[in-house]
């Protein structure tokens, strides 16, 4: 029986194994994904999840629940030898191993880029996990109440000040979240004025939300401006040591808060660890029907997709283009990857990978949006309807739709919640203190 070792189990990887459990005949293969975290994060809610609009297990879809005949292996791949048909598996617990396979499909996703800023890798967190969103959120709220026992002053300043980096759809999209969180419960904090609310988007380009057209992103800027942001056009951060922010522009201000969301790298057992084809950056090299290799020269038996992947965008009127690295090529070309690897192995056509873009959306905050689909903007309220409509659509299971779903209904009767609990990152201090520096109770 052949053994399909997938590499990375997020949306690429995640479909394909699902779609390969639908199709493959028992006794004909066995599928094993390798990846450290037990579940699928839907990304498109992280945003929603830093603002309380989704709980933040249902952003997450469990492997085990889902993939009920794949053997899932708790670890990461730190290294990929083709020419021996193995790979060096580095689970959570316990020693580094072999693991061989006969087919190959490298869906291990990307990885937050970073730079060597003097503070950054101390003082800022990313949105790309599920636990970065929760964090993100519990650490606004938190600061909103250490904020509203003090007195007015640089140190309370401090506290209601939070900066995003990254103007693309992650930053945008987390960035309008929040804000809309942070304005929605100052109410509830009579001690605090709008005026100290202080939020900051910094991008380094001249433009925000590159997926979009220059009139739209435009349009968004004015947006954000119009709710009290900051937006920082063509300006890099130069300095974040002590929470201290410095920018390219000579503006100088305290966060608190600060998230990085400037951009994503290649995965490093792809960049830096494997002998299959990379191209110069640091991308797998792959055929339109998502083989490894070049459209004269295949690799046998070896896959990939998603943001690991240079894939020939055959939709695309440009010569040379490659799909963007978004959920929506990542889930299709998982699903597409399933079917063609199927088809090989019984002897089939494989089929070329096309996908013409059904449009960008974003969320900006609660009941604000951005929709484009080639010349068609839709702005505001119906953008945002959009918005939660696609994505309810496309989360995976109707489980999960289900859940989401009963949280908006509940958030549009009642409120969103506002309850902190940062504490449940440090769950053994209140244990190991005895109660020594909280109230009596």
């Amino acid at each position: 029986m052949r053994e399909i070792l997938i590499v990375g189990g997020g949306y690429a990887g995640f479909y394909t194994a699902w779609g390969l459990e639908k199709t493959l005949r028992r006794d004909e293969a066995r599928v094993t994904v390798v990846d450290p975290r037990p579940y699928m994060t839907y990304q498109p809610f992280l945003p929603e999840v830093t603002a309380g609009s989704v709980e933040a297990r249902h952003a997450a879809v469990s492997l085990r629940r889902h993939l009920r005949t794949t053997r899932l292996i708790a670890g990461s791949v730190t290294e990929i030898r083709h020419a021996d048909r193995s790979v060096t598996v580095r689970p959570v617990h316990g020693p580094e191993y072999e693991l061989p396979y006969d087919t190959l499909v490298v869906t291990a996703g990307a990885v937050t880029r970073t730079f060597p800023i003097p503070g950054l890798a101390q003082q800022a967190i990313g949105l790309k996990h599920v636990e970065e969103a929760v964090a993100i959120r519990d650490r606004l709220l938190t600061a909103f109440d250490q904020a509203a026992s003090m007195p007015p002053g640089a140190e309370r300043r401090k506290l209601l000040t939070v900066t995003f980096v990254g103007g693309g759809f992650s930053g945008v999209e987390g960035f309008g979240e929040l804000l809309s969180l942070a304005t929605a419960i100052l109410k509830a904090y009579p001690e605090l004025s709008p005026d100290e609310l202080s939020f900051h988007l910094v991008e380094a380009r001249d433009r925000i939300l590159p997926e979009v057209s220059d009139k739209p992103g435009a349009w968004v800027v004015r947006s954000l401006e119009r709710r009290r942001a900051h937006v920082h056009l063509n300006t890099q951060l130069v300095s974040v040591e002590d929470g201290h922010v410095v920018l390219s522009s000579g503006a100088e201000f305290d966060s608190a808060l600060i998230v990085w969301t400037a951009g994503n790298a290649s995965n490093p057992v792809v960049h830096r660890h494997t002998d299959l084809p990379i191209d110069d950056r640091g991308l797998l090299r792959v055929r339109a029907d998502l083989r490894a290799g070049t459209a004269d020269e295949p690799l046998p038996h070896v896959w990939a997709a998603g943001d690991d992947a240079a894939v020939p965008d055959l939709a695309s009127p440009v010569a040379g283009a490659h799909t963007v690295p978004n959920a929506q090529h990542a889930v299709r070309q998982g699903r597409h990857l399933a079917k063609n690897i199927v088809a090989d192995l019984r002897g089939g056509k494989v089929r070329d990978y096309r996908h013409s873009s059904l449009g960008v959306v974003a969320t900006l905050g609660l009941g604000r949006g951005i929709f484009q689909y080639k010349g068609i903007v839709v702005k505001g309220f119906p953008a945002w309807l959009m918005h939660r409509g696609y994505h309810v659509l496309a989360v995976p299971t109707w489980e999960r739709k289900v859940r989401v779903l009963t949280v908006w209904l509940t958030a549009a009767l009642f409120g969103r919640d506002l309850v902190s609990l940062a504490s449940v990152q440090h769950p053994r201090d209140a244990f190991v203190d005895g109660g020594r520096t909280g109230a009596a109770r």
